[in-house]
């Protein structure tokens, strides 16, 4: 199948017309120019960089490293979940005109969002269906293996829409998927408490993403990253949902952080940015997968040989867990909440 290339989407945002009918641009990893993700405020965009330390660190990190059961070498090395395709989580960002679909929720249907106030749907483009690397895990119309997140940006509104197992269903010719919550990027808007998301922690997935543009851009990255753990316990704020309740596990909306003692000045360049954004403004745990395992875009432009060893290089210990729940006074509702199983 041909795979519609970024220039090529750019030519249909300025010619847009096909048999003299408006078409609406859809462009894969439309690169953001420095365009801001929720407020500076939201709780993606905390700098943690002086957060005290949560008294459970050394606990939880040592649980995450598997040093549980008597086990006191084991280690856990972090790992980009992302590359070039089928690696990570690709974005499209479309314009205002995009026509909306409806989307058959399957399972949390009534913890799902169905569209905006006055236009119901979400902006999903032909080529996701027909083509590959529109959804997690680079299968045209999803498939059905996999988490096979759908990640949408409606440039014009500056609204994300996210979906969770995301398929095409021929048969019945719809979209479905598990869940889907959508976010206005202008606020700190959060799920209510006890909702998940497209993602389990109810967090919001594409702010948490590393994406090759910030990389390579000339900024610094000002955002924290997703990350996962084997298990979870419950859930803490920001996250609203929680997905088990393992005992040692940490929350769902934990914060790690990269500790400042240490040193990343032999890394490549653009590794050093990713390493500083994790001492500033850390990782949190928002799904259950892999210990360590760091979401960023689905890229072409990625290059394992560079993202691989850099990463290998940190593990567990390199990390401190802040205070749970911390940054949250700063939104005084609702209250403060933790809530931690076992």
């Amino acid at each position: 199948m041909r795979r519609v290339t970024l220039s090529a989407c750019i030519a249909a945002l300025t010619l847009g017309l096909t048999a003299g009918v408006i078409q609406a641009a859809s462009v894969l990893l439309e690169s953001l120019n420095g365009r801001q993700v929720f407020p500076v405020t939201n709780w993606w965009n905390l700098d943690i960089s002086a957060a005290p330390v949560a008294p459970q660190s050394a606990a939880m990190i040592n649980w995450i490293s598997g040093r549980t059961g008597g086990n006191t070498t084991a280690t856990r090395t972090m790992h980009p979940d992302f590359g070039p395709p089928p690696y990570g989580i690709p974005y499209v960002v479309v314009d205002g005109t995009q026509p909306r679909v409806p989307v058959t929720w399957v399972a949390y249907g009534n913890q799902s969002d169905s569209g905006i106030p006055g236009l119901p749907g979400y902006p999903i483009p032909d080529e996701a269906r027909t083509q590959p690397n529109y959804i997690e895990g680079a299968v045209a119309g999803g498939g059905t293996s996999d988490d096979r997140h759908l990640l949408l940006i409606d440039r014009d509104r500056w609204v994300l829409y996210e979906t969770y197992a995301t398929r095409w269903n021929a048969t019945q010719s719809r979209w479905e998927a598990q869940s889907g919550a959508i976010f206005n990027l202008n606020t700190n808007d959060r799920r209510p408490e006890g909702w998940t998301s497209a993602d389990a922690a109810g967090l919001a997935i594409f702010p948490g993403l590393i994406r090759y543009d910030e990389v390579n851009g000339p900024s610094e990255i000002t955002h924290a990253i997703r990350v996962t753990t084997r298990a979870t316990n419950g859930y803490v704020w920001p996250a609203s949902h929680t997905a088990g309740s393992t005992s040692g596990a940490p929350p769902m909306g934990t914060r790690l952080r990269l500790k400042a003692g240490r040193d990343i000045s032999g890394f490549p360049a653009q590794m050093q940015k990713i390493f500083r954004a994790m001492k500033k403004y850390g990782l949190i745990v928002a799904d259950n997968g892999t210990d360590m395992y760091v979401t960023g875009t689905m890229d072409p432009r990625w290059n394992n040989s560079v993202l691989n060893p850099a990463f290998h290089a940190l593990t567990a210990d390199d990390f401190e867990v802040i205070e749970l729940g911390w940054g949250q006074l700063s939104f005084p509702d609702p209250p403060l909440h933790v809530r931690i199983i076992g």
